[in-house]
């Protein structure tokens, strides 16, 4: 069986040392912001770039192109290595198209090697889960050929929840109309919202106040995860801490949950959903 290397991209949002220590290679998304090209990321300046957007700079985003994905493929093509690639969701970026179109050139040019390109369907921490639950499947030993399908099947199965601080992001995105903004900051409503089959942002209620909106989170991993093993969720945050450490106390205490990794939105997400993101990442029965 011939080794294979995982390589991902930024929308994933795992931070560097996660991505080493699961041996991933990621490629990163790109990020118009203060008038600079800048790549995503989790780590450095995360937290200057939500003081920004609070700020009331605005930025915009780009998705990875075929070239770049054909550079990151044919390095480890190069090195005698098989491919899985899994890419940020269909539903949301054209980033899994463009991975498609770089593995079908480097597949006449490499015809001894396995391109395989799953569409995660996932974003941000939920893509991120998707990728450490497949490198640990890796690791077990599961071959490329298995390990895709496993992929192509489990992320029906991954389900994201997440809440807003401020609607005029998700206006500014189109995902809510302005109208709808405005009465939901001055009632203090927040959206409670999750990533649908087709990798899809979809609202799905409202709820009164921020404290409210964090336990429908956790009432979901309740409702949702059972039969699942859940020994490990993820939370990813717009610059909230505490907050997701709120959210993590209580899917510890009322999901029997070991382990909780809290990570940043990053910089192309947060973009988008703002500051103030609070998102839940698990295993259940549908999304």
């Amino acid at each position: 069986m011939s080794e294979y290397k995982i390589i991902t991209d930024s929308g994933s949002d795992l931070p560097e040392s996660m991505l080493e220590s699961l041996n991933i290679k990621s490629v990163s998304l790109i990020v118009n912001f203060k008038g600079e090209v800048r790549g995503d990321s989790v780590d450095e300046g995360i937290r200057e770039f939500y003081n920004d957007l609070r700020a009331g700079e605005i930025a915009t985003t780009s998705a990875i192109n075929p070239t770049r994905w054909e550079e990151a493929m044919e390095e480890e093509l190069k090195a005698g290595m098989d491919l899985l690639v899994i890419a940020f969701t269909s539903g949301l970026s054209t980033t899994y198209q463009s991975a498609v179109i770089a593995a079908n050139e480097l597949a006449e040019k490499y015809p001894d090697r396995k391109i395989k390109v799953v569409d995660s369907l996932c974003a941000s921490l939920g893509q991120g889960l998707l990728v450490w639950y497949a490198a640990k499947k890796q690791q077990e030993g599961m071959s490329l050929e298995e390990l895709a399908a496993w992929l192509e099947s489990e992320r029906y199965h991954l389900c994201h929840w997440f809440t807003v601080d401020d609607l005029m992001f998700l206006k500014r995105g189109g995902r809510v109309s302005a109208t709808t903004a405005l009465v939901g900051t001055m009632l203090k409503i927040k959206p409670v919202l999750h990533v649908d089959d087709e990798g899809h942002l979809i609202n799905m209620s409202k709820a009164r106040g921020r404290k409210a909106s964090i336990e429908a989170l956790a009432a979901k991993a309740v409702e949702l995860g059972k039969g699942y093993d859940n020994s490990t969720m993820f939370i990813c945050h717009g610059d909230c801490i505490e907050d997701a450490e709120y959210l993590a106390s209580i899917v510890k205490e009322k999901c029997g949950v070991q382990e909780v990794f809290i990570g940043y939105t990053g910089a192309v997400i947060g973009s988008h959903s703002g500051p103030g993101t609070l998102a839940l990442f698990f295993m259940g029965e549908k999304r």
